[in-house]
């Protein structure tokens, strides 16, 4: 199980790392700010949606390690999928970390973000590790109320 933490921590470090999904997106369709007060994670996200599927994203902000390494992970899975199916893969991570979906294969559709399903053991850390998909799932209900 320790081998599992580790490769998972360098998941987390990798994406943390990874400045790919960290830019000012210019076009874009959806914009919604997420913020975390218990630890200051500050995100932006952004979306350039057509006919319903999303074209790309990125965001911009500061975090912890935890918030930035997720959003990264959340951009790569929703990147090219409808917004519908984007909706649904936040829920199942939303529901991974609430410990209501805990089989792996399920789960694997998460692809990278399933390393953060121990996160649910540091609850001072969930919130750092959902900022980017719930603040999503809001950008996305609040264009669909439009």
């Amino acid at each position: 199980m320790e081998n599992m933490n580790e490769l998972y921590s360098d998941i987390i470090l990798e994406h943390n790392q990874n400045q790919e999904n960290k830019r000012e997106l210019i076009p874009f369709t959806l914009q919604e700010h997420g913020h975390n007060p218990s630890c200051g994670d500050d995100i932006t996200l952004r979306a350039d949606i057509e006919d319903g599927v999303i074209k790309d994203a990125a965001y911009t902000g500061h975090g912890c390690a935890i918030s930035q390494a997720s959003a990264d992970m959340m951009i790569d899975l929703i990147k090219g999928k409808t917004v519908k199916e984007a909706l649904r893969l936040v829920d199942l991570f939303l529901e991974m970390i609430k410990r209501e979906v805990t089989d792996d294969d399920q789960l694997d559709e998460l692809e990278d973000a399933i390393a953060l399903k121990n996160i649910s053991n540091m609850p001072a850390r969930v919130k750092c590790a959902v900022l980017a998909w719930h603040t999503l799932k809001e950008a996305i209900e609040k264009g669909e109320s439009k």
